[in-house]
Protein backbone atom coordinates (compact mmCIF):
# COMPACT_ATOMS: atom_id res chain seq x y z
CA UNK A 1 0.00 0.00 0.00
CA UNK A 2 1.39 3.41 -0.95
CA UNK A 3 1.39 6.33 1.45
CA UNK A 4 -1.02 8.27 -0.75
CA UNK A 5 -3.57 5.44 -0.68
CA UNK A 6 -3.27 4.77 3.06
CA UNK A 7 -5.65 7.53 4.21
CA UNK A 8 -8.38 6.23 1.88
CA UNK A 9 -7.84 2.65 3.05
CA UNK A 10 -8.17 3.37 6.77
CA UNK A 11 -10.99 5.85 6.26
CA UNK A 12 -12.84 3.39 4.02
CA UNK A 13 -12.51 0.72 6.68
CA UNK A 14 -13.91 3.13 9.27
CA UNK A 15 -16.92 3.94 7.10
CA UNK A 16 -17.48 0.22 6.52
CA UNK A 17 -17.47 -0.44 10.25
CA UNK A 18 -19.92 2.33 11.15
CA UNK A 19 -22.28 1.12 8.46
CA UNK A 20 -23.97 2.83 5.53
CA UNK A 21 -25.40 6.32 5.77
CA UNK A 22 -29.01 6.27 6.99
CA UNK A 23 -31.67 6.83 4.38
CA UNK A 24 -33.23 10.26 4.21
CA UNK A 25 -36.11 10.16 6.71
CA UNK A 26 -37.28 13.77 6.30
CA UNK A 27 -40.84 14.02 5.00
CA UNK A 28 -40.95 15.26 1.43
CA UNK A 29 -42.70 18.59 1.04
CA UNK A 30 -43.86 19.40 -2.49
CA UNK A 31 -42.38 22.62 -3.84
CA UNK A 32 -39.43 22.70 -1.45
CA UNK A 33 -36.01 22.30 -3.02
CA UNK A 34 -33.86 21.74 0.08
CA UNK A 35 -34.22 20.67 3.67
CA UNK A 36 -31.01 22.50 4.59
CA UNK A 37 -28.82 24.98 2.76
CA UNK A 38 -25.35 25.53 4.18
CA UNK A 39 -23.86 28.86 3.12
CA UNK A 40 -20.10 28.47 2.80
CA UNK A 41 -18.21 25.56 1.27
CA UNK A 42 -15.06 25.65 3.37
CA UNK A 43 -14.32 23.43 6.34
CA UNK A 44 -17.66 24.32 7.97
CA UNK A 45 -19.72 23.43 4.91
CA UNK A 46 -17.93 20.12 4.43
CA UNK A 47 -18.28 19.15 8.10
CA UNK A 48 -21.99 19.99 8.16
CA UNK A 49 -22.65 18.10 4.93
CA UNK A 50 -21.15 14.94 6.42
CA UNK A 51 -22.79 15.35 9.85
CA UNK A 52 -26.24 15.92 8.34
CA UNK A 53 -25.81 12.93 6.05
CA UNK A 54 -24.94 10.70 9.01
CA UNK A 55 -28.07 12.01 10.77
CA UNK A 56 -30.21 10.77 7.89
CA UNK A 57 -31.10 14.26 6.70
CA UNK A 58 -31.23 14.46 2.92
CA UNK A 59 -31.72 17.24 0.40
CA UNK A 60 -28.81 19.24 1.83
CA UNK A 61 -27.11 21.77 -0.43
CA UNK A 62 -23.78 23.49 0.23
CA UNK A 63 -23.18 26.72 -1.68
CA UNK A 64 -20.12 28.95 -1.99
CA UNK A 65 -19.63 32.18 -3.88
CA UNK A 66 -16.05 31.26 -4.85
CA UNK A 67 -15.79 30.22 -8.52
CA UNK A 68 -14.09 26.91 -7.72
CA UNK A 69 -12.61 24.79 -4.93
CA UNK A 70 -9.14 26.36 -5.25
CA UNK A 71 -10.54 29.76 -4.32
CA UNK A 72 -13.04 28.67 -1.68
CA UNK A 73 -12.49 29.15 2.04
CA UNK A 74 -9.58 30.99 3.59
CA UNK A 75 -6.70 28.54 3.47
CA UNK A 76 -5.63 29.15 -0.13
CA UNK A 77 -6.84 32.74 -0.34
CA UNK A 78 -6.42 35.36 2.37
CA UNK A 79 -5.02 33.14 5.13
CA UNK A 80 -1.30 33.91 5.08
CA UNK A 81 0.02 32.16 8.16
CA UNK A 82 2.56 29.38 7.78
CA UNK A 83 0.85 27.28 10.44
CA UNK A 84 -2.64 27.18 11.91
CA UNK A 85 -3.12 29.02 15.19
CA UNK A 86 -4.80 26.10 16.94
CA UNK A 87 -3.09 23.03 18.39
CA UNK A 88 -2.89 20.00 16.10
CA UNK A 89 -4.63 17.85 18.71
CA UNK A 90 -8.02 19.58 18.58
CA UNK A 91 -10.91 17.65 17.08
CA UNK A 92 -11.90 19.01 13.68
CA UNK A 93 -14.42 17.95 11.04
CA UNK A 94 -13.90 14.20 11.54
CA UNK A 95 -17.13 13.84 13.59
CA UNK A 96 -15.51 11.57 16.16
CA UNK A 97 -14.05 9.20 13.56
CA UNK A 98 -10.26 9.11 14.06
CA UNK A 99 -9.55 7.77 10.56
CA UNK A 100 -11.02 10.97 9.10
CA UNK A 101 -8.88 13.24 11.29
CA UNK A 102 -5.99 15.44 10.24
CA UNK A 103 -3.66 13.31 12.33
CA UNK A 104 -4.60 10.12 10.47
CA UNK A 105 -4.30 11.88 7.11
CA UNK A 106 -0.91 13.41 7.97
CA UNK A 107 0.60 10.28 9.49
CA UNK A 108 -0.44 8.20 6.50
CA UNK A 109 1.54 10.52 4.26
CA UNK A 110 4.49 11.50 6.45
CA UNK A 111 4.63 8.98 9.28
CA UNK A 112 3.98 9.10 13.02
CA UNK A 113 7.39 10.59 13.77
CA UNK A 114 6.77 13.50 11.43
CA UNK A 115 3.42 14.23 13.07
CA UNK A 116 5.00 14.10 16.52
CA UNK A 117 7.49 16.78 15.48
CA UNK A 118 4.94 19.41 14.42
CA UNK A 119 3.28 21.68 16.95
CA UNK A 120 0.50 22.92 14.69
CA UNK A 121 -0.74 21.95 11.27
CA UNK A 122 0.78 23.77 8.33
CA UNK A 123 -1.68 25.92 6.43
CA UNK A 124 -1.03 24.20 3.10
CA UNK A 125 -1.23 20.78 4.76
CA UNK A 126 -4.56 21.71 6.30
CA UNK A 127 -5.89 22.88 2.92
CA UNK A 128 -4.77 19.60 1.33
CA UNK A 129 -6.41 17.62 4.13
CA UNK A 130 -9.72 19.44 3.65
CA UNK A 131 -9.56 18.83 -0.11
CA UNK A 132 -9.06 15.11 0.59
CA UNK A 133 -11.90 15.13 3.14
CA UNK A 134 -14.34 16.62 0.63
CA UNK A 135 -13.29 14.32 -2.19
CA UNK A 136 -13.18 11.13 -0.12
CA UNK A 137 -16.61 11.72 1.43
CA UNK A 138 -18.11 12.79 -1.88
CA UNK A 139 -19.22 16.18 -0.62
CA UNK A 140 -20.59 18.36 -3.39
CA UNK A 141 -20.23 22.13 -3.16
CA UNK A 142 -22.07 24.39 -5.58
CA UNK A 143 -19.36 26.91 -6.39
CA UNK A 144 -20.06 30.25 -8.01
CA UNK A 145 -23.31 30.54 -6.04
CA UNK A 146 -23.93 33.68 -3.97
CA UNK A 147 -26.80 34.10 -1.51
CA UNK A 148 -28.19 37.57 -2.17
CA UNK A 149 -31.35 37.54 -0.06
CA UNK A 150 -33.09 35.40 2.55
CA UNK A 151 -36.81 35.93 2.12
CA UNK A 152 -39.00 34.41 4.86
CA UNK A 153 -42.02 32.66 3.36
CA UNK A 154 -44.25 31.11 6.00
CA UNK A 155 -42.65 27.86 7.13
CA UNK A 156 -39.70 28.08 4.76
CA UNK A 157 -37.38 30.52 2.99
CA UNK A 158 -37.05 31.74 -0.55
CA UNK A 159 -33.34 32.04 -1.24
CA UNK A 160 -32.39 34.51 -3.94
CA UNK A 161 -29.20 33.24 -5.55
CA UNK A 162 -26.76 34.58 -8.13
CA UNK A 163 -25.18 31.66 -9.95
CA UNK A 164 -22.13 32.32 -12.10
CA UNK A 165 -20.83 29.83 -14.64
CA UNK A 166 -17.92 31.33 -16.54
CA UNK A 167 -19.11 34.62 -17.97
CA UNK A 168 -22.77 33.75 -17.49
CA UNK A 169 -24.66 35.07 -14.45
CA UNK A 170 -28.08 33.64 -13.67
CA UNK A 171 -30.38 34.71 -10.87
CA UNK A 172 -32.72 32.13 -9.46
CA UNK A 173 -34.88 31.44 -6.43
CA UNK A 174 -34.70 28.20 -4.47
CA UNK A 175 -36.58 27.19 -1.35
CA UNK A 176 -35.27 25.73 1.90
CA UNK A 177 -36.52 24.86 5.38
CA UNK A 178 -33.26 25.43 7.25
CA UNK A 179 -30.19 27.64 6.75
CA UNK A 180 -26.73 27.33 8.27
CA UNK A 181 -24.57 30.44 7.89
CA UNK A 182 -21.07 29.01 7.72
CA UNK A 183 -19.83 31.98 5.76
CA UNK A 184 -16.70 33.03 7.59
CA UNK A 185 -15.41 35.89 9.68
CA UNK A 186 -17.53 38.59 8.03
CA UNK A 187 -20.62 36.40 7.74
CA UNK A 188 -22.65 38.61 10.09
CA UNK A 189 -20.89 41.87 9.42
CA UNK A 190 -18.04 43.52 7.54
CA UNK A 191 -14.32 44.23 7.61
CA UNK A 192 -13.64 46.76 10.34
CA UNK A 193 -12.42 49.74 8.33
CA UNK A 194 -13.12 53.08 9.98
CA UNK A 195 -11.54 56.46 10.64
CA UNK A 196 -8.71 57.65 8.37
CA UNK A 197 -8.47 54.32 6.54
CA UNK A 198 -12.04 54.56 5.23
CA UNK A 199 -11.13 57.63 3.18
CA UNK A 200 -8.28 56.00 1.29
CA UNK A 201 -8.81 54.86 -2.31
CA UNK A 202 -8.71 51.14 -2.95
CA UNK A 203 -5.71 51.63 -5.22
CA UNK A 204 -3.64 52.39 -2.12
CA UNK A 205 -5.35 50.34 0.53
CA UNK A 206 -6.55 46.80 1.28
CA UNK A 207 -7.99 44.87 4.19
CA UNK A 208 -6.39 41.54 5.08
CA UNK A 209 -9.59 39.85 3.85
CA UNK A 210 -8.88 41.12 0.33
CA UNK A 211 -6.89 39.39 -2.38
CA UNK A 212 -3.63 41.33 -2.16
CA UNK A 213 -1.02 41.24 -4.92
CA UNK A 214 2.02 41.05 -2.67
CA UNK A 215 4.37 40.70 -5.63
CA UNK A 216 3.42 44.24 -6.65
CA UNK A 217 4.71 45.49 -3.27
CA UNK A 218 8.29 44.56 -4.09
CA UNK A 219 10.50 47.58 -3.46
CA UNK A 220 7.56 49.49 -1.93
CA UNK A 221 7.06 50.99 1.50
CA UNK A 222 4.11 49.35 3.25
CA UNK A 223 2.10 50.23 6.34
CA UNK A 224 0.16 47.59 8.28
CA UNK A 225 -2.47 48.73 10.78
CA UNK A 226 -3.26 46.35 13.63
CA UNK A 227 -1.26 43.90 15.70
CA UNK A 228 -3.25 40.67 15.74
CA UNK A 229 -2.28 37.53 13.84
CA UNK A 230 -3.58 38.58 10.42
CA UNK A 231 -1.65 41.86 10.62
CA UNK A 232 1.63 40.10 11.36
CA UNK A 233 0.92 37.52 8.66
CA UNK A 234 0.40 40.30 6.11
CA UNK A 235 3.51 42.16 7.24
CA UNK A 236 5.66 39.04 6.93
CA UNK A 237 4.20 38.15 3.54
CA UNK A 238 4.99 41.64 2.23
CA UNK A 239 8.54 41.42 3.54
CA UNK A 240 9.02 37.98 2.03
CA UNK A 241 7.78 39.38 -1.29
CA UNK A 242 10.56 41.99 -1.21
CA UNK A 243 8.90 45.09 0.25
CA UNK A 244 11.45 47.85 0.86
CA UNK A 245 10.17 48.27 4.40
CA UNK A 246 7.10 47.49 6.46
CA UNK A 247 5.84 49.58 9.38
CA UNK A 248 3.29 47.95 11.67
CA UNK A 249 1.22 50.22 13.91
CA UNK A 250 -0.36 49.00 17.15
CA UNK A 251 -2.61 51.07 19.39
CA UNK A 252 -1.49 49.10 22.43
CA UNK A 253 1.67 50.09 24.26
CA UNK A 254 2.80 46.46 24.04
CA UNK A 255 1.65 43.55 21.93
CA UNK A 256 -1.17 41.41 23.28
CA UNK A 257 0.61 38.28 24.50
CA UNK A 258 -1.77 36.70 27.03
CA UNK A 259 -4.24 34.24 25.40
CA UNK A 260 -6.91 34.51 28.07
CA UNK A 261 -9.24 32.07 26.31
CA UNK A 262 -6.95 29.20 27.31
CA UNK A 263 -8.15 29.56 30.90
CA UNK A 264 -11.47 28.02 29.86
CA UNK A 265 -10.23 25.41 27.41
CA UNK A 266 -10.79 22.49 29.80
CA UNK A 267 -13.73 20.16 29.06
CA UNK A 268 -15.98 21.45 31.84
CA UNK A 269 -15.88 25.03 30.62
CA UNK A 270 -15.81 24.07 26.94
CA UNK A 271 -18.80 21.75 27.01
CA UNK A 272 -20.93 23.79 29.41
CA UNK A 273 -20.11 27.33 28.33
CA UNK A 274 -23.48 27.92 26.60
CA UNK A 275 -25.22 27.24 29.95
CA UNK A 276 -23.38 30.03 31.76
CA UNK A 277 -25.36 33.04 33.00
CA UNK A 278 -25.40 35.98 30.61
CA UNK A 279 -23.38 38.16 32.98
CA UNK A 280 -20.55 35.62 33.11
CA UNK A 281 -20.50 35.08 29.34
CA UNK A 282 -20.39 38.85 28.86
CA UNK A 283 -17.49 39.26 31.29
CA UNK A 284 -15.57 36.49 29.57
CA UNK A 285 -16.06 38.11 26.17
CA UNK A 286 -15.09 41.48 27.59
CA UNK A 287 -11.97 40.03 29.18
CA UNK A 288 -10.90 38.75 25.77
CA UNK A 289 -11.60 42.11 24.10
CA UNK A 290 -9.59 44.00 26.67
CA UNK A 291 -6.69 41.53 26.67
CA UNK A 292 -6.54 41.66 22.89
CA UNK A 293 -6.20 39.05 20.19
CA UNK A 294 -2.74 37.54 20.50
CA UNK A 295 -0.60 36.78 17.46
CA UNK A 296 1.28 33.47 17.73
CA UNK A 297 4.92 33.87 18.71
CA UNK A 298 6.06 32.39 15.41
CA UNK A 299 3.99 34.97 13.49
CA UNK A 300 5.76 37.77 15.37
CA UNK A 301 9.17 36.14 14.80
CA UNK A 302 8.42 35.72 11.09
CA UNK A 303 8.18 39.51 10.72
CA UNK A 304 10.74 40.70 13.27
CA UNK A 305 13.55 38.67 11.68
CA UNK A 306 13.64 41.30 8.94
CA UNK A 307 15.79 44.37 9.62
CA UNK A 308 13.43 46.44 7.48
CA UNK A 309 10.45 45.67 9.73
CA UNK A 310 9.53 48.52 12.06
CA UNK A 311 7.06 48.17 14.93
CA UNK A 312 5.26 51.26 16.27
CA UNK A 313 3.47 50.58 19.56
CA UNK A 314 1.12 52.93 21.37
CA UNK A 315 0.31 54.79 18.15
CA UNK A 316 -2.87 55.60 16.33
CA UNK A 317 -3.48 57.07 12.87
CA UNK A 318 -5.09 60.49 13.01
CA UNK A 319 -5.39 61.32 9.33
CA UNK A 320 -4.46 59.81 5.98
CA UNK A 321 -4.52 61.23 2.46
CA UNK A 322 -3.03 60.40 -0.92
CA UNK A 323 -0.41 62.94 -1.90
CA UNK A 324 1.68 62.62 -5.06
CA UNK A 325 0.67 58.94 -5.48
CA UNK A 326 1.71 58.04 -1.92
CA UNK A 327 -0.28 57.73 1.29
CA UNK A 328 0.61 60.46 3.74
CA UNK A 329 -0.28 59.43 7.28
CA UNK A 330 -0.32 61.58 10.39
CA UNK A 331 0.29 59.38 13.38
CA UNK A 332 0.98 59.94 17.05
CA UNK A 333 4.55 61.18 17.06
CA UNK A 334 4.88 62.35 13.46
CA UNK A 335 4.00 61.73 9.81
CA UNK A 336 4.93 59.00 7.35
CA UNK A 337 4.65 58.33 3.63
CA UNK A 338 3.79 54.88 2.25
CA UNK A 339 3.12 53.32 -1.12
CA UNK A 340 0.45 50.98 0.20
CA UNK A 341 -1.56 50.37 3.39
CA UNK A 342 -2.91 47.05 4.69
CA UNK A 343 -5.53 47.02 7.44
CA UNK A 344 -5.34 44.07 9.81
CA UNK A 345 -8.13 45.61 11.84
CA UNK A 346 -10.44 42.62 12.11
CA UNK A 347 -14.19 42.59 11.60
CA UNK A 348 -17.25 44.31 12.98
CA UNK A 349 -20.48 42.43 13.66
CA UNK A 350 -23.24 44.35 11.90
CA UNK A 351 -26.18 42.37 10.54
CA UNK A 352 -27.38 45.33 8.50
CA UNK A 353 -24.11 45.30 6.55
CA UNK A 354 -25.11 41.95 5.00
CA UNK A 355 -27.53 42.39 2.07
CA UNK A 356 -28.75 38.80 2.34
CA UNK A 357 -29.99 39.56 5.87
CA UNK A 358 -31.93 42.71 4.93
CA UNK A 359 -35.32 41.06 5.49
CA UNK A 360 -34.44 39.61 8.89
CA UNK A 361 -31.84 41.87 10.56
CA UNK A 362 -34.32 44.17 12.30
CA UNK A 363 -35.96 41.22 14.05
CA UNK A 364 -32.84 39.52 15.42
CA UNK A 365 -32.25 39.70 19.16
CA UNK A 366 -28.83 41.21 19.91
CA UNK A 367 -26.84 41.03 23.09
CA UNK A 368 -27.51 44.72 23.76
CA UNK A 369 -31.24 43.93 23.64
CA UNK A 370 -30.94 41.10 26.15
CA UNK A 371 -28.22 42.14 28.58
CA UNK A 372 -27.47 45.51 30.16
CA UNK A 373 -23.88 45.68 31.31
CA UNK A 374 -22.65 47.80 34.16
CA UNK A 375 -21.18 51.16 33.19
CA UNK A 376 -17.61 49.90 33.52
CA UNK A 377 -18.35 46.79 31.42
CA UNK A 378 -20.13 48.29 28.43
CA UNK A 379 -18.88 47.49 24.95
CA UNK A 380 -20.76 48.50 21.80
CA UNK A 381 -18.97 45.95 19.64
CA UNK A 382 -19.95 43.03 21.84
CA UNK A 383 -23.48 44.36 22.18
CA UNK A 384 -23.93 44.12 18.38
CA UNK A 385 -23.45 40.33 18.42
CA UNK A 386 -26.62 38.29 17.98
CA UNK A 387 -27.89 36.62 21.14
CA UNK A 388 -28.15 33.02 19.97
CA UNK A 389 -30.10 30.04 21.23
CA UNK A 390 -28.74 26.65 22.28
CA UNK A 391 -28.41 25.52 18.65
CA UNK A 392 -26.79 28.80 17.56
CA UNK A 393 -30.08 29.94 16.06
CA UNK A 394 -31.25 33.53 15.83
CA UNK A 395 -33.84 34.52 18.42
CA UNK A 396 -36.62 37.07 18.05
CA UNK A 397 -36.24 40.58 19.38
CA UNK A 398 -40.02 40.74 19.75
CA UNK A 399 -41.62 37.37 20.60
CA UNK A 400 -43.94 36.23 17.83
CA UNK A 401 -42.77 38.79 15.29
CA UNK A 402 -40.39 36.56 13.38
CA UNK A 403 -40.80 32.87 14.32
CA UNK A 404 -38.83 31.81 11.26
CA UNK A 405 -35.57 33.05 12.82
CA UNK A 406 -35.14 29.80 14.74
CA UNK A 407 -34.47 28.11 11.40
CA UNK A 408 -31.35 30.19 10.69
CA UNK A 409 -28.27 28.86 12.48
CA UNK A 410 -25.20 31.07 12.83
CA UNK A 411 -21.95 29.15 12.50
CA UNK A 412 -19.55 32.05 12.18
CA UNK A 413 -17.67 34.34 14.61
CA UNK A 414 -20.78 36.41 15.33
CA UNK A 415 -21.57 33.60 17.79
CA UNK A 416 -18.56 34.53 19.93
CA UNK A 417 -20.34 36.20 22.87
CA UNK A 418 -22.95 33.45 23.05
CA UNK A 419 -20.56 30.50 22.65
CA UNK A 420 -17.22 31.82 23.93
CA UNK A 421 -15.24 30.75 20.86
CA UNK A 422 -14.57 32.02 17.33
CA UNK A 423 -17.26 29.76 15.90
CA UNK A 424 -16.33 28.36 12.51
CA UNK A 425 -12.73 27.73 13.55
CA UNK A 426 -11.51 24.27 14.50
CA UNK A 427 -12.11 24.63 18.29
CA UNK A 428 -15.86 25.08 17.81
CA UNK A 429 -16.49 22.01 15.67
CA UNK A 430 -16.60 19.24 18.27
CA UNK A 431 -19.19 20.98 20.45
CA UNK A 432 -21.24 23.16 18.16
CA UNK A 433 -21.75 21.16 14.96
CA UNK A 434 -23.55 18.36 16.87
CA UNK A 435 -25.67 20.96 18.69
CA UNK A 436 -26.87 22.45 15.41
CA UNK A 437 -27.44 19.10 13.72
CA UNK A 438 -29.45 17.81 16.70
CA UNK A 439 -31.74 20.82 16.58
CA UNK A 440 -32.16 20.66 12.81
CA UNK A 441 -33.11 16.99 13.15
CA UNK A 442 -35.54 17.71 15.98
CA UNK A 443 -37.23 20.58 14.17
CA UNK A 444 -37.60 18.71 10.89
CA UNK A 445 -39.05 15.75 12.79
CA UNK A 446 -41.50 17.68 14.97
CA UNK A 447 -42.63 19.93 12.13
CA UNK A 448 -44.01 16.83 10.39
CA UNK A 449 -45.02 14.97 13.53
CA UNK A 450 -48.34 13.77 12.15
CA UNK A 451 -46.59 12.01 9.27
CA UNK A 452 -43.99 10.54 11.61
CA UNK A 453 -46.65 9.34 14.03
CA UNK A 454 -48.32 7.54 11.16
CA UNK A 455 -45.02 6.02 10.16
CA UNK A 456 -44.19 4.95 13.73
CA UNK A 457 -47.62 3.38 14.28
CA UNK A 458 -47.84 1.70 10.88
CA UNK A 459 -48.39 -2.03 10.63
CA UNK A 460 -45.20 -4.05 11.01
CA UNK A 461 -45.04 -7.60 9.64
CA UNK A 462 -44.27 -10.33 12.16
CA UNK A 463 -40.80 -11.82 12.19
CA UNK A 464 -42.23 -15.33 12.58
CA UNK A 465 -45.54 -17.19 12.88
CA UNK A 466 -46.96 -19.77 15.29
CA UNK A 467 -45.25 -22.65 13.49
CA UNK A 468 -41.93 -21.59 15.05
CA UNK A 469 -43.12 -22.61 18.57
CA UNK A 470 -46.46 -24.38 18.48
CA UNK A 471 -44.88 -27.80 19.01
CA UNK A 472 -43.68 -26.69 22.47
CA UNK A 473 -46.89 -25.14 23.66
CA UNK A 474 -48.24 -26.90 26.77
CA UNK A 475 -51.77 -28.04 26.11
Amino acid sequence: MTQSSAPDHFASETLRLIGPDPENWVVERPGLDHNVVVVGGGQTGAAFAFALRRAGIGKVSVIDRAPDEARAGVWTTYARMNRLRTPKTLAGPEAGLPALSFQAWYEARHGEAAYAQIERAGREDWAAYLAWYREFLGITVRYGTTLERIEPQGDHFRLHLAVRQGETLERRVETARKIVLGNGVAGNGRPNVEGPLAALPRSHFAHTSDAIDFASLRGKSVAVIGAAASAFDAAATALEAGAADVHLFSRRASLAAVPVNRARAYPGAYENYPALPDALRWRQALRFRRAGSTPPADAVARATRFDNFHLHTGTQWKEATVDDARVRAWVDGGSFAFDFVIAGTGYAVDLHARPELADVADHVLLWRDRYTAQETERDEGLGAHPYLGDALEYLEKTPGAAPYLKHIHVFNPAAFVSRGLPVGDVPSMKRDIPAVVRRISEDLFLDDLEAHEARMTADVPADFDVSHYEQRVVR
